[in-house]
């Protein structure tokens, strides 16, 4: 009798131990035992396509992570579309990853008007728009938008970090403004007006906004050129700040000259534009340069060369997309190993809204990766540095821009 009732208390004891087990396996859809599919929107075509650099780095981090095992066991599927950076593409391919594709999330979708455009959708569907390659204010709002979250510092932020250069190194500045129309534009033209208080309308002298469809943007600076402004304020993506670095070289324009951190990649944009042209423009940073010698010995830089050499040795190694692909898969890949095994979507965002000082191997130092359920801002700081023709030298501390009230 002893040991029937042995053999049963075993035999209930196995049972409850492998009912906890699969109560402890909690999926979303596109989980299973073996398998994460994760959903990606790019634009490898259009006139953004020198983003594709960071779509093109992740799916080769993920293939590393994949041939190490995965995370927790799992391989990530990662499926990736073009949308041309056009939104109405956007909604279509995110329609197909959600409905079609039914993957766990979309992770990394690129542009702030294509974002924009399936922002209500995604929260409407509770599918996580995780760390969005946009630095728009917007996805910081976890009260009215719980499913989308940011990576990079906001544009406003970096704005103000402009600011509080201009106030305290040259008050006097007359500032000339080229800028994308629409939200991305908009926004890095508020944070530098924000930043710049009441002064703003005094200092700014000439705003040129351009559409994404110009062929160029010359005519806007010949314009600011004939403001008689001594700051440039350029708020462009890669191609449009490639033709301004060089138009104002070639129209003898030689301003102060502000370019934002989307456009500071020295491989896709200073090369095209001439590293002379570039000479002595400032930008924001919150990731290593890869083009600076001082890291040779750099631990974290020895650990992205590797993994370009293995993983991606068609990568551009002088390109800041590539160090910026490198380090946000690494940031997803934290969050999923937090998630354990329970992989819904309330789970993804649950760990991702509680990262602690996440130090990655491509950041700068000081600078750490930190969210929680009421910031959604994972990275809030940069360094401003400045390109002396050759590579970015720093040339102040960390700062940070303060979202007040954001």
């Amino acid at each position: 009798m002893k040991g029937l009732r042995l053999l049963a208390v075993t035999a209930l004891a196995m049972a409850l131990g492998t009912s906890a087990a699969l109560a402890q396996k909690k999926y979303g859809p596109g989980v299973s035992d073996k398998e994460i599919k994760i959903g990606n929107i790019n634009p490898y075509s259009g006139p953004a396509s020198a983003y594709g650099q960071i779509g093109k780095t992740i799916a080769a981090y993920f293939n590393k992570v994949n041939a190490e095992g995965g995370v927790n066991g799992r391989k990530i599927n990662f499926i990736s579309y073009d949308d041309g950076y056009s939104p109405p593409k956007t909604v279509e391919m995110a329609r197909k990853l959600v409905e079609s594709d039914e993957v766990l999330l979309i992770f990394q979708s690129l542009g702030t008007p294509t974002n924009t455009a399936i922002h209500k959708y995604m929260n409407a569907k509770k599918v996580p728009q995780l760390f969005v390659a946009t630095g728009a204010t917007k996805w910081g709002d976890p009260k009215h938008f719980h499913w989308t979250m940011g990576w990079q510092p906001t544009y406003q932020a970096e704005g103000h970090i402009y600011a509080k250069y201009l106030l305290s190194k040259h008050p006097d500045a007359k500032i000339g403004i080229l800028y994308q129309n629409d939200d991305y534009g908009k926004d890095y033209v508020k944070g530098l007006k924000d930043g710049l208080g009441a002064k703003a309308s005094k200092m700014i002298v000439s705003e040129q906004p351009y559409e994404v469809t110009n062929p160029t943007v010359d005519s806007q600076i010949v314009n600011l050129k004939a403001s008689g402004a001594n700051v440039f304020y350029n708020v462009t993506t890669p191609k449009f700040a490639a033709q301004a670095i060089k138009k104002a070289a070639e129209i003898g324009w030689h301003p102060i000259h502000l370019l934002n951190n989307v456009s500071q990649s020295v491989g896709a944009v200073l090369k095209p534009a001439g590293l002379d042209n570039s000479k002595g423009i400032l930008s924001t940073f919150y990731l290593k340069d890869s083009t600076d010698p001082a890291l040779k010995n750099d631990a974290g830089y020895k650990q992205w060369v590797a993994f370009m050499d293995k993983y991606h040795p068609q990568g551009d190694k002088t390109s800041s997309f590539t160090v910026y692909g490198y380090t946000v898969a690494q940031t997803l890949v934290q969050v999923l190993k937090q998630c354990g095994n329970d992989l819904t979507r309330e789970n993804v965002m649950k760990q991702a809204a509680n990262l602690k000082n996440l130090d990655l191997p491509m950041l700068l130092p000081g600078i750490k990766i930190s969210t929680s359920p009421t910031d959604y801002y994972p990275i809030e700081q940069m360094q401003l540095q400045q390109f002396d023709g050759k590579e970015w030298k720093p040339i102040g501390p960390v700062m940070s821009g303060e979202m007040k009230g954001s």
